[in-house]
């Protein structure tokens, strides 16, 4: 059963929710923007009864509001402050959409503490897939969000991420609570920061990459591929979805990570026995 706590950061006070089982690999979710924790649902209820789950909510996200300061390296400080508070040694790392951000900085950060990555429908830290002009057009997002009017606003950002009722529901209920305002700062700092703190990273651990075959979010497509072309990282679609893949087709989600789990475990264990 999942156990709700919160944490003291130096911007504010930072929620998650916990399930430990003994002996179990750990899995840590990480939500997108103007998300939060819930957007895992389909998630939990399939690995709860056999993996530790950790889910939260990001600064400046869900419950974790009103938040000061947001940065991404500040995200996964926070992260492993919780981590080392709830004596979890070694985690995997699912991060979807900007979720993939504080996971990646955190596997930076702290390699030693992760089996693996699967990054869902989000797109790598790197110098070298962003040209200018992807920039640029980032930091218009905002600006353009500006021109809708509240009730529309939230209609479009949860029609264009969703192929499925469920999914489409969902995310309107993660829009609902926020006034334009702050869909429209959570979108500002999300994107900014992005820019701002991306860098060159490599990671020693598996990852796999996961992105709905309708995704037509930006261009996290054609960031996916080339993300999978310059490392040799697996890229698996997913099919019958959209950006909001584990909602859209939350079956073939909830398989892909597993089976990477299953299967970095067998490694493991092949390799302890030599």
């Amino acid at each position: 059963m999942m156990q709700h706590r919160t944490i003291r950061a130096q911007g504010g006070t930072v929620h998650y929710w916990i399930d430990k089982k003994e002996n179990a690999e750990s899995i840590v979710f990480t939500h997108g923007v103007t998300a939060d924790h819930t957007m895992f649902e389909k998630q939990v209820s399939y690995f709860e009864k056999a993996y530790t789950l950790l889910l939260w909510d990001v600064p400046m996200h869900g419950r974790s509001r009103p938040y000061q300061n947001f940065s991404y390296q500040d995200t996964a400080e926070i992260l492993h402050q919780i981590l080392v508070r709830e004596a979890l040694h070694k985690v995997f790392l699912v991060g979807m959409s900007m979720g993939g951000y504080p996971s990646q900085h955190f596997a930076k950060a702290y390699p030693d503490q992760v089996q693996g990555l699967i990054a869902l429908d989000t797109t790598p830290l790197g110098l070298r897939y962003y040209s200018k002009s992807d920039l640029w057009w980032l930091k218009q997002v905002v600006p353009m969000a500006k021109v809708f009017p509240t009730a529309i606003l939230r209609w479009s950002m949860a029609a264009s991420v969703s192929l499925t009722h469920y999914a489409y529901q969902t995310m309107r209920s993660m829009l609902v609570p926020l006034s334009k305002a702050e869909i429209l700062e959570q979108m500002r700092v999300a994107y900014t920061y992005f820019a701002i703190e991306n860098q060159d990273v490599s990671f020693p651990f598996p990852v796999l990459i996961l992105v709905g075959e309708k995704d037509c979010t930006g261009k996290v497509k054609t960031y996916c591929k080339a993300w999978a072309k310059h490392t040799g990282y697996p890229l698996h679609f997913i099919q019958k979805a959209r950006h909001f893949s584990n909602a859209d087709n939350p079956e073939q989600v909830n398989k892909e990570i597993e089976t990477f789990i299953i299967t970095i475990r067998q490694g493991s264990d092949s390799h302890a026995s030599l």
